[in-house]
Order: C-alpha cells, then sequence, then structure tokens
C-alpha cells in the first residue's frame, strides 16, 4: 500500500524529532510505498539535509514552518506590502468570498477565545459547541484555501486582525483573553497564519495526499493537520502517532516569552481545540505511552480508538553489555542524557554528597550527549553544574604528594574514554535519572537493554517503563534520590536480580521488532476499514485507465484451456456476442471469461438455484 508520512520538524531531516524511529519504520516495512509530506522548522534545520532514503520512498514534499510569505517557496501565494498586514483580502476575493473567509475566521477564533476559561483551566475538553464553531471554521477555510490558492495575504490582513479584536471583545471570554491590546491582536494573528500555514500548501491534489491509501502522522498539531484535510478532501484515513506531548508545552510556556499573557492563552487553546479535532476524525491514534494517552484522553481521544504502541529501539547495540558478566564499576553512578535544566542535575549532584557520606568509595559519572551548535541554554547549564561539583566535592588526594582528584566527572559520549554509547552504560552499576521532566525515558530503556538497575524519579512514563525493574522517587527530592542509590550501592545481588529483570522487560515490550510489528498490522487493518475510494464506473478500469480492485470475481481469470468454450467457438476464438451475456468493457475481448463469471449470467442463475447449473 502507499503510506503518505507526516511530520513537522522531523523526518527525513538529519537533525529532526523522531528521526530515527521513522527511519527504522520505513526501512522496516519495505513492502510499502511511503510518499514524505515534510514541514520544516528553521533554516538550519534545512540546511544540514535530509538523512539517505531507502529506495521505496516515492514522492518527497517539503514546506518551511519558520519563513515568511516572502520566501521562493511561497511565491505563487499573494503577498501583502513589504511584509505589512494587507488593508483587504485581495482582488481574488469577491463578495460572496470575503463573506465566507470572515465567517470561517470568526467562528474558529470565536471558538479560540471561548474556550479559554471553560476548556484549558483543567484539560477537560472543550464544551461541544466550541469544538463545533473551531471545527466548521478550520474546514471552511481549507476549502476557501483550495480554491483560491493559499491564506497566506487574507490571515495577515487588517481583516483579520478586526475579527480578532472583536472575539477577545464579546462578552463570556476570560479575563486574561480580555485584557489583549492591540499589540496582542496583531501577534495573535501573525501566530494564527503561521499555524494555519499547511492549509496553503499544494499538497492536496490527486497527485499528493489524494494518491496514498494511508496518512500516518508522526505527530500531533501542524503535522497532522495535511492529514486532517486528505481526509476531509479525498476520505484517506488518518493515523497519528505521538511519543510526547506537545500539546503540554503550550500549557507550560515560559511566562518570559516573548509574547504576552494572552496571546500565549489563545495560541494554548487554539492547538488544544486542533488536537481534539484531530483525535475526533482519526481513524486510530497510537501513543508512545500511557502518560501520552492520559493526555489524548483528556483532549477528546476515543478510547476505542486508542492503542498504545512502545516505540522500538535498537537493542543489538547493547547486546556484547547485557551479555557480560561484569556488573560494570560496582560503585560507580552512571548518568546519560542531554545537560539541560530540565534533568536537574542539581538535585542530582545533591543527591551525591548525601551518597558520599554513606559510601566515600562511591563516583558519579555524568555522560552528555554532544553539545549541537545554537544550545547555548545546555552550555550555561554544564558550566553551572561543574561550578557546583567542585564546590560540592573539592579535590581529594590520597596523600601530600598524590594529585588530587574529584570523584564526580563529565564526560563527552564519543570522546577518547567513552567513543560508544554502550560503553558509558557498562561503566557503572547503577544508572540514574533526575529529570523533573521527562516523556519517554530513552536512557532508561538503553539501560535495562544493558541489564544495569536503575533509580528514577516519577516523571513521564518513568514507572510504566521500569515497572517493577528498578527503584522510583519523587522528584525533586535528593534525599530520596539518595536512599534509593545507596541501597542499591550495597546489595550488589539485588541489583543483579533488578537488572536482569529489567533487560527482560525491554526486550519483550521496547524492541523495534515488535514497534514494527505493531504498524504492521495497524497498517492493514486500517486500509482493510477503510471504505473503497475508486470511482464508480461500469467497467473493470477507472478513469484513470488503471485495474479496480475487485471489479471481477476471482474465476474470471481461471486460463483458457480450464473454462468451457460455447457451442461454436473454437479455442482462442472471436469474443462472445453482447447477446450471449458478456458484457461490453475491457473483458469482452478475452475469450477465456466463462459466461457464468459475467454479471448478466450470474443474475440470470441468482433466480434458478445456485447459479452453477
Amino acid at each position: 500500500m502507499r503510506i503518505g508520512l507526516l511530520t513537522e520538524g522531523g523526518y527525513p531531516y538529519a537533525n529532526g524529532e523522531s528521526r530515527l524511529w521513522c527511519d527504522r519504520l520505513v526501512r522496516g516495512l519495505p513492502q510499502h510505498e511511503f510518499d514524505l509530506f515534510a514541514l520544516s522548522r528553521s533554516a538550519e534545520q534545512e540546511r544540514r539535509g535530509w538523512v539517505r532514503l531507502p529506495d521505496h520512498v516515492g514522492h518527497v514534499r517539503t514546506a518551511p514552518m519558520w519563513t515568511g510569505e516572502d520566501h521562493p517557496r511561497h511565491a505563487r501565494r499573494r503577498r501583502g506590502l513589504n511584509g505589512r498586514l494587507a488593508t483587504g483580502l485581495g482582488r481574488s476575493y469577491g463578495r460572496r468570498d470575503r463573506r465566507r473567509y470572515e465567517e470561517d475566521v470568526a467562528a474558529l477564533v470565536g471558538a479560540v477565545c471561548a474556550g479559554t476559561e471553560s476548556g484549558s483551566e483543567a484539560g477537560r475538553g472543550y464544551p461541544a459547541t466550541a469544538s463545533a464553531l473551531f471545527a466548521g471554521g478550520l474546514h471552511g477555510l481549507a476549502e476557501l484555501a483550495r480554491e483560491k490558492g493559499g491564506l497566506t495575504t487574507a490571515l495577515r490582513s487588517e481583516t483579520t486582525v478586526r475579527i480578532v479584536e472583536s472575539a477577545c471583545r464579546a462578552p463570556g471570554t476570560g479575563r486574561t483573553v480580555h485584557s489583549a491590546t492591540v499589540p496582542d491582536y496583531l501577534a495573535f494573528a501573525t501566530e494564527l497564519e503561521r499555524a494555519l500555514r499547511p492549509l496553503s500548501l499544494d499538497w492536496y491534489d490527486e497527485d499528493g495526499l489524494g494518491a496514498v491509501d494511508l496518512c500516518h502522522a508522526a505527530s500531533g498539531g501542524a503535522a497532522a493537520l495535511p492529514g486532517l484535510l486528505a481526509k476531509r478532501f479525498f476520505g484517506v484515513p488518518l493515523l497519528v502517532t505521538e511519543h510526547g506531548v506537545p500539546l503540554r508545552s503550550h500549557y507550560l510556556a515560559a511566562p518570559e516569552a516573548e509574547v504576552g499573557a494572552p496571546v500565549r492563552a489563545l495560541l494554548a487553546n487554539f492547538h488544544g481545540l486542533l488536537a481534539s479535532e484531530v483525535y475526533r476524525e482519526a481513524a486510530l491514534i497510537t501513543p508512545g505511552n500511557t502518560h501520552v494517552r492520559r493526555w489524548q484522553e483528556r483532549f477528546g481521544a476515543d478510547r476505542d480508538r486508542v492503542r498504545t504502541v512502545y516505540p522500538g529501539m535498537e537493542a543489538e547495540r547493547f547486546r556484547a553489555v547485557g551479555d557480560a558478566d561484569d556488573e560494570g564499576g560496582p560503585a560507580t553512578l552512571v548518568w546519560i542524557g542531554r545537560i539541560e535544566p530540565a534533568k536537574d542535575l542539581i538535585a542530582l549532584l545533591h543527591a551525591f554528597a548525601e551518597v558520599r557520606r554513606a559510601e566515600p568509595d562511591a563516583r558519579l559519572r555524568i555522560f552528555g550527549a554532544p553539545v549541537q551548535e545554537g544550545e547555548g541554554e545546555g552550555d550555561a547549564y554544564l558550566t553551572q553544574c561543574r561550578a557546583l561539583a567542585a564546590q560540592l566535592f573539592p579535590d581529594e588526594a590520597v596523600d601530600p604528594h598524590a594529585e588530587g582528584d574529584n570523584p564526580v566527572t563529565f564526560e563527552e559520549i564519543g570522546g577518547p574514554e567513552v567513543p560508544d554509547l554502550a560503553e558509558a552504560y557498562a561503566a557503572g552499576g547503577v544508572v540514574v535519572l533526575s529529570s523533573v521532566v521527562e516523556g519517554f525515558p530513552i536512557s532508561l530503556v538503553e539501560a535495562m537493554f544493558c541489564g544495569r538497575a536503575t533509580v528514577s524519579t516519577d516523571v513521564g512514563a518513568v514507572v510504566e517503563v521500569v515497572g517493577g525493574t528498578g527503584l522510583v522517587v519523587p522528584p525533586r527530592n535528593p534525599r530520596a534520590l539518595a536512599d534509593a542509590c545507596v541501597a542499591l550501592l550495597r546489595d550488589p545481588e539485588r541489583r543483579a536480580r533488578l537488572g536482569a529483570a529489567a533487560r527482560a522487560r525491554a526486550l519483550e515490550l521496547f524492541t523495534v521488532e515488535q514497534n514494527l510489528e505493531a504498524f504492521r498490522g495497524i497498517y492493514l487493518d486500517l486500509v482493510g476499514q477503510a471504505p473503497a475510494r475508486w470511482p464508480a464506473s461500469a467497467d473493470a478500469r477507472d478513469t484513470g485507465g488503471r485495474p479496480r480492485p475487485f471489479a471481477l470475481p476471482p474465476e474470471a481469470h481461471v486460463p483458457a484451456a480450464l473454462t468451457p468454450q460455447p457451442v461454436g467457438a473454437a479455442p482462442g476464438g472471436p469474443a462472445l456476442p453482447a447477446s450471449a451475456g458478456v458484457p461490453a468493457g475491457p473483458t469482452a475481448g478475452a475469450s477465456h471469461v466463462p459466461s457464468w463469471a459475467t454479471d448478466a449470467e450470474c443474475a440470470r442463475a441468482g433466480g434458478a438455484g445456485d447459479g452453477h447449473a
């Protein structure tokens, strides 16, 4: 079958999110043809290029979500003057189109403003009225964008800003939104145009999303929006996979963000309503863990159409460490991941200070992923952690003539001492995770593949992943983290028992093979249950000349030598006349088609018994 894989800021870009998962999925299902529809997030991402694509990837279409309307790829769209607000919708809009546009935008923005208090307050979903208004406005704008070749200029027009202003000032809106000012209206209109940019793409034709059998969105939000429209325009079933909770980030937007509180509230509500609409229209939703599933169900996902599928990870690269009898450094704790504030290494260092009081020989090795260009926050956080480690653990020396040594080391994976990720896990007997925010804990799964006992904080999907094979403590609690680490350091038998159980659990649930097997079955189920989208035609071929599946019964393809010949007709002779019951069309010239395999003959036989006399 032909799969349309939809991504945002991910595959096939070399530094995209979920790149590895998408690449494994595509390469692991070579029996299917994949068409890629990718939205890029930055010029830097496009500059780094794509990963190498397998041969069964057909078409690749990309579009930028980061650029303005003056980007070359948007050249065919109508532009405003010098990037400023256009005073009108453009000459291509007649009176009827203007009214349609204003009504659809008013419905969409009105739903966003109306739901800011009732929907997002406790994350319990949105009122049916707001959801219906949002869906009507969104699909109405999609129809208009398809007719007009895009909505870029219209969404950045003064008309849109005035509609936003009216909706924010309408009775019943929340206090935060009601306090919005003109700069807030302008900022939200700009963000709205960016969020709705997929509506203006040229993907919605018979050679694009209309040609695929199934749309598979690798995330929600903007990535799923083209799939939502493909279902509306062509009836293509939509499958949505989410390994994280992108919606959560909109609700946790930092107060110091560039936009004000009213804009943050409007954007959070917009993405919440969009997620609800995507979940409502999706044929199936596959969260990567139960933590994500709870968020999806909270925003309207039907439990009967939600199936948890864990992301597959390569276990082979950790096989040597898992099979070895070496337990690593028996008094060494290992932390592995990206060094950033969400990982809470500050709490880990304070916890290790408690560990050192109980176990003076204990060591902590922190392995960080290589810092990417532009990750200034991670670099600054690493400097802060190094300074704290130097303060908590001054260099120690065994005698006055020996060089001092610090029990905490900061190392980079891929360096001369630890060139491989598996070697980092092999360096210690206990792997620690100290995060305060976490989605699917990849480092924990890798540690489990290596047969290592783990101590982790209760965030995200940690408990679901670990099960009963590791110790879990509350986040932001250095004392509890230290006590759990000391307990494992002092009990090697328990460490070995938990490590073996962890490896068995990881090999059962989190391998690439189980992930591919799950999606192989899901693809077949969804396409098998979807209504046929072939044109209704009297013959066995569609309007494009392609064979129409199941247009003829299997018996019609029996070789001529095995079929009875009509009286007076020699094998391989002329076709039967239409009066003999053979319908005109592509099969009329095939003398090997038996008369009982035709519609007319079957119709006559239907009233006389079983039809095979």
